[in-house]
């Protein structure tokens, strides 16, 4: 437990979510945005970029000089670092460099310079060595992005709908990337047709996969599905597509290409007539291409190319696939609540969300207009206009200002929020709190109630009583917010596993049905989905499963990336499906694995911990110990307790109470009290008094409370170390005693002993701050704060 939290800390989901901001999507935010074209001749063109390694701040006397988070406090500052980009622009020789913005410094980050300072280091520049970090510092308030719950982006969903409607069931999935958001409905109608529900308009679907590249009725049913059942289900769409496909007259030589061209071109015009209606062809095409490019599954691409339109129809057809699946009851309906459906947004998604939405509407605008204006004028672009056409800062104060009010782009609110300093378990509660986007007003009973799946993920106790109770929640001990792997890496990876790619499975099936055979070989192989989405078949999905949890039991060199990975085999009389998951946002949790009835950590392990030989990260990549997502843990069967354990199972709780977050864990013999008093006990010790920081002399705070003389607490848990609570104590130990006293009707009166009270019980000082500002005038005269003395008017000495 020790050797988890020293290593991990409590606040690393916020810290590692900036870093990947910091390392992987700020790089491929400017590649999106690296050229501009202003017109036929003139191209504006981001050749390199680059990060201060000071933080920075402007001053009144001096201008930009660097600055300590203990400066940026006292006179509301930014605690930020300049984001310098170099440009050029056609026919000019040199390219110019010059600041974009001021990223605001995550403390205790990568490029945090207090990430690399000891604990004396840290006390000579006035910062408390137990703060955690994991927060911003914007015009001098400290405020956290608080970490958003949200339902698993470009995830298939599949439900029945109640009775009463044309519609039967319904697939859904939000697809998210690169910025763009769009949701894709496929429905089922009473009448057995499968349509497409895009930004409103309905389309066929079997319509919207032909024109999408698969463009025969073969080609449809296998991307579909394999098994002769389900395939069946959908003649009635082809049915009704049938009349757009070329007809092929008896003996006439089919050039495959030209028909191919041809069912395009027809499925384009429908959708045209859909989506530009009173249009010319050209321009029904026009949109029709622009639907199915931009806003049709963005995650998979948004290019015309027909490696990625492919990606696209596969997508569809498995939206079908599920949902005849569905109405066959070979399958369920989707659990929304399921921890499997749901992810993180941490501080370095909404940051690059924030970006890309400042780079849309501030870079790529204001320089267009400006050297448009500039070559209306001019004719030519001279090197004297550059300083006019790149302000420096231009995005600093859009992105500074959604820091500071929480408002984001997308019209959500709330966003960040000025950090709860009470006490040293407020501020980490603060810290690990995850909040649901769901409306207070309405009942959403489902997602307010525990769920199983929370269970080592979400605190079961600690939520706030009233509108939001269930909505906001905070994380377990021992949950881990997964970082994120690219795609491509564990797609080739799953290949050469003996995956086999779609593509060649439809190729096949093209040859066979030319041959007048089927694909029987493959019907018993395993649908293998890479984060939601089909990427193959293999032929023994619990042979695939196993061997990549024993890849990521023994990682080679430069495979660290498998500990991200984590995967689940499901099987049923008619299902077989391996997904792999490798995205940023699941909730994982460590867990000790169990081999053949064999615990694999040993006493010379834990030795070995304790004497700082060993990391627990040197246990995990060992595959000792693994962190499972709630897809894995599906497959998993965990014993509470060593002593539990069986040749049955596959892990073993670390330690149970670190079911509990922040605030329920320092609860003495929690599991002996009725569960709502753990709940009320988890919002009180929020609000206790005590020394919330070390350098609470050094700080401006604008309130603050400070308790003379805070304890330990006489009854402890393990974890009051392990947090710092009893470095940072909050309250005190007041003897009581349940009395009678005068033995008339005193129900709910507190008698205090007087000369505790003389002595300091509960003694507490209340800070405020008045702050105001002198200015200087022309003429000579300037404001001057000072001391008055007794002739001044309103003197109380």
């Amino acid at each position: 437990m020790e050797a988890f939290y020293k290593e991990y800390g409590l606040v690393r989901q916020h810290l590692d979510s900036y870093n990947r901001f910091i390392d992987y999507l700020l790089p491929e935010i400017i590649r999106d945005f690296k050229r501009i074209q202003i017109n036929e001749n003139t191209v504006v063109e981001i050749k390199d970029y680059s990060i201060g390694e000071v933080p920075l701040a402007k001053d009144v006397d001096v201008g930009e000089k660097e600055v300590t988070p203990i400066k940026c406090r006292l006179r509301n500052l930014t605690y930020s670092v300049p984001l310098y980009i170099e440009v050029s622009i056609s026919n000019l020789p040199k390219t110019y460099k010059f600041k974009l913005a001021d990223i605001p410094v995550m403390l205790k980050s990568k490029i945090d310079p207090l990430s690399k300072l000891s604990d004396e280091e840290l006390v000579k520049l006035g910062e408390d060595p137990k703060d955690p970090g994991g927060y911003f510092i914007i015009n001098g308030s400290e405020r956290i992005v608080v970490a958003q719950e949200e339902l698993a982006s470009n995830n298939i969903l599949v439900d029945k709908v109640e009775e009463g409607s044309a519609v039967t069931h319904v697939a859904k999935v939000i697809s998210t990337a690169k910025g763009r958001r769009s949701q894709l409905i496929i429905e089922r109608r009473k009448d057995g047709i499968f349509y497409a529900n895009l930004r409103g308009i309905r389309i066929p679907a079997v319509i919207l996969m032909a024109a999408l590249g698969l463009t025969s009725e073969a080609d449809i049913t296998t991307a579909v599905s394999l098994d002769p059942e389900v395939q069946s289900y959908l003649l009635p769409s082809i049915l009704q597509a049938q009349p757009l496909f070329p007809k092929i007259e008896p003996g006439e030589e089919v050039d495959e290409k030209e028909l191919r061209r041809k069912c395009i071109e027809a499925m384009l015009e429908f959708i045209g007539s859909r989506v530009g209606v009173g249009r010319t062809r050209e321009q029904r095409i026009e949109r029709a291409n622009r639907l199915l490019d931009e806003y049709l599954l963005p995650h998979l691409g948004t290019d015309s190319s027909e490696e990625t339109r492919f990606k696209k129809a596969i997508f569809i057809a498995q939206m079908i696939n599920k949902l005849i699946e569905l109405m066959l009851e070979r399958r369920g309906p989707d659990d929304k609540d399921h921890a499997r459906n749901k992810r993180l947004k941490l501080a370095g998604d909404m940051f690059s969300q924030l970006f890309r939405f400042v780079m849309t509407t501030v870079y790529t605008k204001e320089v267009k207009q400006s050297l448009l204006k500039i070559l209306s004028r001019n004719k030519r672009f001279e090197l004297r206009d550059l300083k006019t056409l790149f302000k420096q800062g231009m995005l600093s104060d859009k992105i500074s200002h959604a820091m500071a009010t929480g408002n984001w782009p997308g019209g959500r609110t709330g966003v960040t929020q000025i950090l709860d300093r009470t006490n040293i378990l407020s501020t980490l509660s603060h810290l690990r709190r995850v909040v649901s986007p769901l409306a207070r007003t309405q009942p959403h009973i489902a997602a307010r109630e525990l769920h199983p799946s929370q269970w080592g993920r979400i605190c079961p106790f600690e939520t706030p009583e009233g509108q939001n109770i269930g909505l906001v929640k905070n994380l377990a001990l021992q949950a881990q917010v997964s970082v994120g792997v690219p795609e491509e890496i564990v797609e080739k990876f799953l290949y050469r596993l003996g995956v086999k790619p779609i593509v060649e499975i439809l190729e096949e099936a093209r040859v066979k049905i030319r041959e007048g055979s089927s694909l029987e070989e493959y019907s018993g192989w395993c649908r293998v989905y890479l984060n939601g989405r089909l990427i193959g078949y293999h032929p023994d999905g619990r042979e695939l499963a196993e061997l990549i949890r024993k890849k990521r039991r023994n990682i080679g060199r430069n495979e660290e990336w498998l500990l991200e990975v984590n995967v689940a085999y499901i099987e049923s009389k008619y299902l077989k499906e391996v997904f792999v998951n490798c995205d940023a946002g699941r909730i994982r949790r460590p867990l000790i694995v169990v081999e053949n009835g064999k615990i694999k950590l040993s006493k010379e392990h834990v030795n070995a911990i304790r004497k700082g030989r060993l990391k627990f990260s040197d246990l995990v990549k060992k595959g000792i110990i693994e962190f499972l997502d709630a897809d894995e843990e599906e497959n998993a069967y965990i014993a509470l307790k060593p002593e539990d354990v069986t040749p049955e199972h596959t892990h073993v709780e670390i330690f149970l109470p670190s079911i509990f977050s922040i605030t329920s864990c320092i609860i003495p013999y929690a599991e002996h009290n009725q569960s709502p008093r753990n709940t009320y006990e988890a919002a009180m010790a929020k609000q206790s008094l005590g020394v919330y920081l070390a350098n609470f002399q050094l700080r401006m705070d604008s309130r603050g409370h400070l308790l003379h003389y805070p304890q330990k607490p006489l009854v402890q848990t393990k974890f009051l170390d392990i947090i710092g609570y009893n470095d940072r104590p909050a309250g005190q130990n007041m003897i009581v005693a349940i009395l009678t006293f005068t033995g008339y009707n005193i129900e709910d009166a507190l008698v205090m002993n007087r000369s505790s009270v003389d002595r300091g019980l509960g003694r507490s000082t209340f800070f405020r701050l008045y702050s105001t500002t002198e200015y200087r005038y022309s003429g000579g005269e300037e404001d001057k704060l000072t001391i008055p003395t007794s002739d001044v008017r309103g003197y109380k000495g």
